[in-house]
């Protein structure tokens, strides 16, 4: 037999109004009390009447999610704890791939080709923040990354200057002080890359180096082979002001990298296997994402780690925000979820190994 609001309400010990507050997200409900009330839902199996729900209140139950790239592992696994999230809430989530297209993220924030969602979570690489500010308009929107839409739009992201800060002074606590770094994208709008190169040198000067230009390496994009073409280069010597002979040149190659992302980091990890490097006792790598790959590398890849689960609860919750407010009156909401640095065989964590 299904369990019911009222059941819901008594395990939990609130009134049925405040369990629907919760699952509905249409009135703030004190943290302490929607972590009892959805504990009580989990125990119970609890799962609202959505068609009734919806027709209701004119609403289809159904938001969207719009990523760059499908067979990012970062994104795919950022994805599953969205749906997992939305499941909570008894939304069904539409999953579109804009692989970095500005047309295509813009048809998606505009909402051509008919409004068939509630909201939409949208991580866009394309479009800078005028035209974000441009294409909002009265569907609810939050924006995964870093690029601010002006107050029209709720924002969650991570604080990619502080976490590479944190990521490079790791490097240069254990020594290193030849760092360089793979991931650079002038090409793209997003902010990202730009944001972490700044945290990347933020905390080479404060430790009295300079940034090499000619080791700030950009890439295409933020695959694996990106991440070993990359490696290669710097190996052969390309940081050098004068070229360089490639590995044993001394100070013509560095003995560290802060890879942009997990992706580039296995690339780099690769092409210093490939080429007898031995990691991390010549060369120290940290990554940056904490995808599955990472922790099954070896070594083991030192890395940032966003609170991924926070950042798709949290986005949920600004979105639930907007399409339960009657007049989408809230004032914006810019977000930022906790990092924290993981360890591993890379940088001479545990994992690392002897050759």
């Amino acid at each position: 037999m299904s369990s019911s609001l009222k059941d819901v309400a008594l395990r939990a010990g609130v009134s049925p109004r405040t369990v629907s507050n919760v699952v509905n997200g249409s009135a703030p409900v004190a943290e302490q009390t929607r972590l009892r009330v959805q504990q009580a839902i989990d125990e119970l199996g609890y799962r609202p009447n959505l068609a009734a729900r919806s027709l209701r209140a004119g609403r289809t139950g159904i938001i969207g999610l719009a990523i760059p790239e499908l067979h990012s592992p970062y994104f795919a696994e950022l994805a599953g704890l969205l749906v997992e999230e939305a499941q909570r809430r008894s939304w069904t989530v539409i999953i579109d791939q804009t692989l970095g297209d500005a047309e295509a993220e813009r048809r998606l924030l505009t909402g051509d080709g008919g409004r068939v969602m509630d909201g939409l979570v949208i991580s866009p690489w394309a479009l800078e923040a005028r035209d974000l500010t441009a294409t909002a308009r009265a569907l609810p929107v939050v924006l995964l990354g870093e690029r601010s839409p002006g107050g029209l739009a709720d924002r969650v992201a991570v604080d990619n200057v502080a976490a590479a800060d944190e990521a490079t002074t790791h490097l240069l606590e254990r020594g290193r002080r030849r760092v360089a770094a793979i991931g650079l994208q002038p090409h793209l709008e997003n902010g990202t890359a730009e944001q972490r190169a700044a945290g990347y040198r933020r905390a080479l000067r404060r430790a009295g180096i300079e940034p090499r230009p000619a080791w700030e390496r950009s890439v295409t994009a933020l695959h694996r082979s990106d991440g070993a073409r990359a490696m290669a280069e710097l190996l052969d010597g390309g940081g050098g002001a004068g070229g360089g002979t490639g590995w044993g040149s001394g100070d013509e190659v560095p003995d560290a990298v802060f890879a942009f992302s997990d992706e580039l980091a296995l690339g780099a990890l690769h092409t210093a296997h490939a080429r007898g490097v031995r990691v991390p006792e010549d060369l120290a790598i940290v990554g940056f994402d904490d995808i599955e790959d990472g922790r099954f590398s070896h070594p083991g890849l030192t890395t940032v780690s966003p609170d991924k689960r926070q950042i798709a609860a949290r986005a949920l919750q600004c979105l639930a925000d907007r399409v339960y407010s009657p007049r989408n009156e809230l004032p914006a909401s810019d977000l930022t979820i906790p990092h924290r640095l993981v360890v591993r065989g890379s940088t001479g964590g545990p994992g690392a190994h002897a050759r």
